[in-house]
């Protein structure tokens, strides 16, 4: 029985539409791939025998803005976000790469079969015939699917003078599939590895962000290293390579920094973090210096690698907002974290250095720097009473300001003189407040302010420390709350 394979029926009513019209039509590529592996494709593409202006004839609504021949039809209705638009490409083949990244020109009017020869790797040369169930595979895709490796089509050497790109793409579907690289495929990479100076930035970065966001980003770094791209991609990581460090880590600066980066993949944490996690100690190397001890020091690193972490981001194009956050959590990395020797004021500042929307992505900064460190715990018992202070430095504080009504308005209500009276009938009402919330609101606070003006002074002020002190009471509770949470009671 034929295996069942999910597709939406926008695609299948493209497939179903050229062949309708006397034309051949297949999926292929990365969505026929993402088929066999059972993975949810993220775009569709078909190629077909029919040229462009026959394409566009045959559906309502596409669009045609590129000299490769492929043809967006649009499908706007479409459930699922991967198949409003569907990308229909004639069978081509192409002539000479003189910039190691686009073809001179491209011919229609050639077979599948020849169509598949000038793909990329032989997992991506397939193509899926949806009406009949059945896989066209000249290059035996499925077989290197099965063994879990990344092999070129033909001659390697050949496919990355046509697309340099595809050097960083080949390490970014084994980091992104947890393959390995066939070694013809793998030595071409070290051989070619010159040509990716011709890449632009721009799509240098869209494939670091893409191998950073993978399940296995040490890996890939790793091939980059050994490879020799990374010189071309991250040339101020690569300085870190065999700089050893001092008795508080286990592994040189560059092991350090992929281990840290690795624990925020595994954790599944933002780009911002994993970016950050491998860029920390990056200046670490022109930073070191020998102690009298004769032991390493790095003192100032993270000042200089915040430093070297912007010109890296913005070398490679990376939004100026984006940046702008992994260059602060580089830059307060380092953060004094003992609970036993700072003050919740001494947080409160550095939650202002790095910006509360950036404290939490900061402090999993440091979790990756003890991994990557080699220590065993991630969150010790230090850590997360330092957790629980932020907690507290961030919460809304209990206090009159919460109330609906301000001291001037009282003033205006009440016609009192300013002094201390303001304030007893502030904490007076917030105690009111506290016991039932629904008390906030303007027009009853008013009502009781009135009420409260005409107490003496002495009844007063026993009402207000009697508020003072439900407040206190009430913040001692938040934070008992908040350190029984992070376990720190």
């Amino acid at each position: 029985m034929p295996h069942i394979y999910s597709i939406p029926t926008e695609v299948t009513r493209v497939t179903k539409t050229l062949r309708g019209a006397g034309f051949e039509a297949y999926l292929v590529g990365g969505c026929a791939r993402d088929l066999v592996l059972g993975r949810l494709p993220k775009d569709w593409d078909v190629t077909t025998n029919a040229h462009p202006e026959q394409i566009q004839e045959l559906f309502e609504e596409t669009y045609y803005t590129n000299t490769f021949g492929t043809v967006g039809v649009v499908t706007v209705d479409a459930a699922e976000e991967s198949a409003k638009v569907i990308e229909v490409t004639p069978y081509r083949t192409e002539s000479t790469y003189t910039d190691s990244r686009h073809p001179d020109s491209v011919s229609f009017g050639v077979s599948l079969t020849d169509d598949l020869s000038r793909r990329d790797f032989t997992i991506n040369a397939m193509a899926f015939d949806s009406d009949k169930g059945h896989f066209v595979d000249p290059y035996k895709g499925h077989a290197d699917l099965a063994a879990r490796i990344i092999r070129a089509v033909g001659n390697p050497d050949l496919r990355f003078k046509e697309d340099a790109l595809r050097m960083l793409r080949a390490i970014r579907l084994a980091s992104e599939l947890g393959f390995g690289i066939e070694q013809h495929t793998y030595e071409a990479l070290a051989s070619n590895a010159v040509l990716l100076e011709k890449i632009s930035k721009e799509r240098i970065r869209d494939e670091l962000i893409r191998i950073v966001m993978s399940s296995h980003p040490m890996e890939a770094v790793l091939h980059m290293k050994h490879t020799g791209l990374l010189r071309y991609v991250l040339p101020d990581l690569e300085r870190s390579v065999g700089v050893e460090q001092n008795q508080a880590h286990s592994y040189h600066v560059f092991e350090h920094l992929l281990r840290s980066l690795q624990h925020a993949a595994d954790k599944n944490w933002s780009l911002e973090v994993r970016l950050a996690a491998l860029l920390h100690d990056v200046s670490k190397p022109e930073c070191r210096r020998k102690s009298p001890t004769g032991e390493w020091t790095f003192y100032g690193h993270e000042v200089v690698g915040s430093r070297v972490t912007r010109k890296i981001l913005q070398d490679l194009r990376f939004p100026t907002e984006m940046a702008a956050k992994i260059e602060k959590m580089v830059r307060w990395h380092m953060f004094f974290s003992d609970p036993d020797q700072i003050t919740l004021s001494a947080v409160r500042r550095m939650i202002n250095n790095v910006g509360p929307e950036n404290i939490w992505h900061l402090l999993d900064v440091r979790k990756c720097d003890r991994i990557g460190s080699g220590r065993p715990k991630e969150q010790p018992f230090r850590f997360r009473k330092y957790v629980s202070m932020v907690e507290e430095a961030l919460r809304d504080p209990i206090s009159v300001g919460m109330l609906e009504i301000k001291g001037e308005h009282i003033l205006r209500v009440t016609h009192e003189t300013p002094g201390p009276r303001t304030g007893w009938m502030l904490h007076a009402l917030l105690e009111e407040v506290l016991d039932d919330p629904q008390k906030n609101n303007l027009p009853y606070l008013e009502q009781r302010v009135v009420e409260l003006s005409k107490l003496d002074s002495e009844t007063l002020q026993q009402l207000g420390t009697k508020g003072r002190a439900r407040k206190n009471e009430e913040e001692a509770q938040e934070i008992r709350e908040l350190r029984k949470k992070n376990n720190v009671y």
